[in-house]
């Protein structure tokens, strides 16, 4: 038996779209009374009422007065805002996982396309449903600066119930965990859900990375769970960009570095610009550090969602210094993004020419590759190659052509 407590999760109000309020006071006796109040009412009040007390029992509550406000929220939300309110009210027992509903994508690659990262807010489950049709190469599940501190538990269920249950398409799964040590408990949540990235948040050294890797590889043995998961320190201050090249080198399981120019210019003392100079210097030995180490380099968000010409400079200029991709804040900002980091039609057409000069000279056996009257160096061979392959995987050269297969 529960000692009588009270607790209250989610948001409430008019404005208030694909979410709810609950409000649970546990009892003694009497059983469950359930005040439901739903824009939805005639289609799915009975749903809703057959859900919550589904859902307090597998709790482990059997008399509670249970108060709901209802703004048009899916199931794996009703779930988790549910199971956040009996948690507040001192409830501690059972699993109100939700079913799995989502298909579990192929495990995500240490080297996938990266150019976009669409962060969305943990504690706002209005943008999580319809994130994937924008065709972000990522999404970030936000449970860190987006999330009230008062709503990080909430936030920390409602995204693992999105993970099971939200079809982010071909979307790249990333959460952005708390600073530590309050992200080892959104560790705990979130692992078992089979996440692709996870981002520590205000990196500084190389042991933050090390005590996350434990941290994962503990609860993916007691999931039970052997699937890649890949992490991307945040860089965000002056001490974590001194320290970037160990803390790249930290674990196998770095994919990538990236770098938060709000936090770091605070922490220099300066204000943030629209040309960046003030940053410059940070982000070139960011992107130093991640090529020495064999990882990605991936830029910051750019803020301004209105202003997608200056966007759009940005993410050129961050090409040119050897980023792969940036965050971004605001669907509008990703087709922008994609064709800055995209090569431009000369730069790829020249090397087109480079690999197919490079694939003739394999064919006959020449060590040189030469193009027209001019010999190719092979470190330019080298790039043309990648580019050429990044080229292909966003879809602006087709993949070669299939060998056909042997006649039986």
């Amino acid at each position: 038996m529960h000692s009588p407590g009270r607790g209250e999760a989610g948001r409430r109000g008019q404005d208030v779209r694909s979410d709810l309020w609950v409000g649970i006071e546990t009892r003694n006796t009497g059983g469950i009374e359930l005040r439901l109040t739903s824009r939805v009412e005639p289609y799915y009040g009975d749903s809703i009422r057959e859900q919550t007390t589904a859902l307090l029992g597998t709790l482990g509550v059997a008399h509670a007065r249970v108060e709901i406000e209802d703004q048009g929220a899916l199931p794996f939300v009703i779930a988790a805002r549910i199971e956040a309110a009996a948690r507040a009210a001192g409830v501690t027992g059972g699993d109100a996982r939700p079913e799995r509903s989502a298909p579990l994508p192929p495990p995500s690659a240490k080297d996938r396309l990266r150019r976009s990262r669409l962060y969305l807010p943990g504690a706002e489950p209005k943008f999580f449903v319809n994130a994937g049709i924008h065709e972000p190469d990522a999404i970030i599940l936000d449970l860190e600066d987006s999330v009230h501190p008062d709503h990080k538990d909430g936030a920390r269920l409602l995204v693992r119930n999105a993970l099971r249950c939200v079809d982010f398409q071909h979307a790249e799964r990333m959460v952005r965990i708390n600073q530590l040590p309050l992200g080892l408990a959104d560790l705990e949540a979130i692992v078992p859900e089979g996440p692709d990235v996870i981002l520590i948040p205000k990196t500084e050294t190389a042991e933050q990375v090390e005590e996350v890797e434990r941290a994962v590889e503990s609860c993916q043995k007691r999931a039970g769970t052997s699937r890649p998961l890949w992490l991307m320190p945040i860089l965000e201050s002056a001490l974590g960009i001194e320290n970037s090249f160990p803390i790249a080198l930290a674990s196998g399981r770095v994919c990538a570095l990236t770098i938060g120019l709000e936090d770091l210019t605070a922490d220099l003392g300066v204000t943030k610009t629209e040309e960046g100079d003030e940053t410059s210097h940070a982000r070139r030995r960011l992107v130093l550090a991640a090529h020495a180490a064999g990882v990605q380099a991936i830029d910051s968000v750019y803020g301004d969602i209105g202003n997608l010409e200056g966007l759009r400079a940005w993410g050129t200029r961050a090409r040119a210094l050897g980023f792969e991709g940036m965050g971004c804040v605001h669907p509008r900002q990703i087709q922008v993004i994609h064709d800055a980091f995209a090569p431009s039609p000369a730069e790829l057409q020249r090397a087109l020419r480079v690999v197919s000069a490079f694939e003739d000279a394999s064919r006959r056996g020449l060590g040189v590759v030469s193009l027209g009257t001019k010999m190719i160096d092979p470190p330019v061979v080298a790039r043309m190659l990648r580019l050429v392959d990044q080229a292909r995987r966003m879809g602006l050269v087709p993949d070669p052509p299939q060998a056909p297969e042997p006649k039986a």
